[in-house]
């Protein structure tokens, strides 16, 4: 019995702040956890961007409805759930997530949540626990279930190491380098044959 925990934004889906930081031109939001390990840093200089610049949540959801999935992400995320259970554990928010969702056959979602004001401001955000990504895979453990977890960045990696099995997909050289015990895939094939070798069963 297996549960392949996956990350989102760069697993399957392109980096949503990055697309806006691209449509807005303010360099300072193309920063990630790739970037920056601490997700409340991240997030706070990411309100007072928004803040500043008078950018609120349509703003930004306008630009997530012109995106769309990972090139191959939809045949994989297919692929995986035909094989185990799948779930998504993400960083990002629900009111960014739908539809992408959508786009990947609604797949199951555990993010966080935004204040907005009645402006369409986003004031803050609220992150279901403390180590989110790391607390889901300790749960799914207690229910006697073995998990593959997949990200690419800082914020997985808690979950990698709670995992039974850990893999990299497209991450930047210095998770790479800081992070060499997980086998790094760099595209959708090499991804399937990373689960199945991680696998404790033959497909």
């Amino acid at each position: 019995m297996e549960i392949a925990c996956l990350d989102l934004e760069g697993v399957l889906i392109p980096e949503i702040w990055i697309n806006f930081a691209e449509h807005t031109g303010i360099d300072e939001l193309r920063a990630t956890t790739r970037d920056i390990p601490d997700y409340d840093v991240l997030m706070r200089q990411r309100l007072r961007i928004l803040e500043q610049h008078k950018l609120g949540l349509p703003d930004i959801q306008e630009v997530i409805d012109g995106m769309g999935p990972l090139d191959g992400a939809r045949e994989f995320i297919d692929w995986l759930r035909e094989r185990f259970q799948v779930v998504i554990l993400s960083d990002t928010f629900y009111e960014f997530a739908a539809p992408m969702m959508r786009q990947l056959g609604y797949p199951t979602l555990l993010c966080h949540k935004l204040s907005v004001d009645e402006n369409g401001f986003v004031t803050n955000y609220h992150l279901r626990q403390k180590d989110p990504k790391r607390q889901s895979v300790k749960a799914f453990k207690s229910l006697n279930y073995r998990i593959i977890a997949a990200g690419d960045s800082y914020n997985d990696t808690t979950m990698l190491e709670e995992a039974d099995r850990g893999i990299l997909f497209r991450p930047p050289q210095n998770v790479i380098d800081e992070f060499p015990q997980y086998p790094v895939v760099t595209d959708y094939e090499e991804f399937r044959t990373a689960f199945i070798e991680a696998s404790n069963r033959t497909f």
